[in-house]
């Protein structure tokens, strides 16, 4: 079912952008978000929202206005379906993400289209998302990925004028992101196995797989209402995505020089995970892959012949370094480190 309520006669242009967003649950910001995106300066913005399953009233009473353009699925999509939804209905503009409790400064939306304008290698422009809590502090300025397979916030919590420069990172932020669109077609959208969690760092790793860039954009800020939790879901979401893009993403020399890390490193966050209280999350993650082997291949078939960049030239925009603030290992694992360090070097070279 779609709202007739949108923009027409519109036509391509740099200054012109489709916005997208999802709404689950409760929602109490989507009013101030969709308000944002909206007053939107220098572009011209169509925003579709997705009704993923609004629990209040919050998308019911949004004021009208011809630029927005409702979808409402019928069931629970999931956010990466929910964006493939909305994307579906879209056409020749750039794509915008922004979350449904992320409220854009006036100038974000402009600013990251005009960045994919003005470089054609470009293909994800992610902005600077600050604590709405305390929005002199980062909620991301881009997220790393590490050598296993981990994505963590980057910058969290640290403070932003430590991150006024922009710079090309492993991935952006799903909660403020453009793609160009053209690369979002070639890409197929987001992976819709994922459901949730980590679809960012897939799109993005896919985007330097396809030889286009990924750039931080510290001009192009929000603020974002996080909360990290960690519900028996999330838990199993992001340990099963992990492994669904490890063994998807990476080259079948790449697994087979990881191997002995990966499957020592699961063991361990299985340990990690039983002591935490989500060891049964994290086996049901190893369950579907287990359950799900022919899912995966398609997958990694899809992902492995589409790629034009191998993984030897994608290896200096991985870490080997656990974020400690995110990631707080005991003390008895920091020699473990070291000898990651050193496989990580020694897999570097040989590929």
């Amino acid at each position: 079912m779609t709202d007739p309520r949108r923009h027409e006669g519109t036509t391509a242009t740099a200054g012109a952008a489709d916005v997208l967003m999802l709404a689950f649950g409760a929602e109490p910001y989507l009013h101030e978000a969709v308000a944002a995106v909206l007053a939107s300066e220098g572009v011209d913005v169509r925003l579709t929202l997705v009704d993923n399953g609004c629990t209040t009233d919050a998308v019911a009473t949004l004021p009208p206005d011809p630029r927005v353009r409702l979808v409402v699925p019928g069931s629970n999509l999931g956010f990466t379906g929910g964006m493939n939804a909305a994307a579906a209905g879209t056409s020749g503009r750039p794509l915008v993400l922004v979350n449904s409790d992320a409220v854009v400064a006036p100038d974000a939306v402009a600013t990251l289209v005009t960045a994919l304008a003005d470089d054609p290698r470009l293909g994800v422009a992610g902005g600077l998302v600050r604590l709405a809590s305390d929005p002199d502090r980062v909620n991301s300025a881009g997220n790393p990925l590490h050598v296993l397979g981990l994505c963590w916030a980057g910058g969290l919590d640290e403070p932003v004028a430590a991150h006024a420069t922009g710079r090309e990172v492993a991935s952006a932020s799903g909660a403020l992101v453009a793609v160009d669109r053209a690369l979002w077609d070639e890409l197929g959208g987001f992976p819709e196995e994922y459901f949730a969690y980590l679809e960012d760092l897939e799109l993005s790793w896919r985007a330097w797989q396809h030889g286009r860039t990924v750039r931080y954009v510290p001009a192009a800020s929000a603020v974002h209402h996080f909360e990290f939790g960690r519900s028996p879901l999330k838990m199993y979401l992001l340990e099963r995505n992990r492994l669904l893009f490890v063994l998807t993403t990476y080259e079948a020399r790449t697994l087979a020089l990881l191997a002995v890390p990966l499957l020592a490193f699961d063991v361990a966050m299985l340990a990690v995970a039983t002591a935490q209280g989500w060891g049964r999350q994290k086996l049901r993650g190893w369950g579907w892959v287990l359950r799900h082997p022919g899912v995966v291949a398609r997958r990694r078939r899809t992902v492995q012949r589409s790629r034009t960049v191998p993984d030897r030239d994608l290896t200096h925009l991985m870490t080997d370094t656990f974020d400690s603030a995110q990631f707080p290992l005991p003390a008895a694992a920091a020699p473990l480190q070291g000898v990651l360090r050193l496989w990580w070097r020694l897999v570097r070279r040989v590929l």
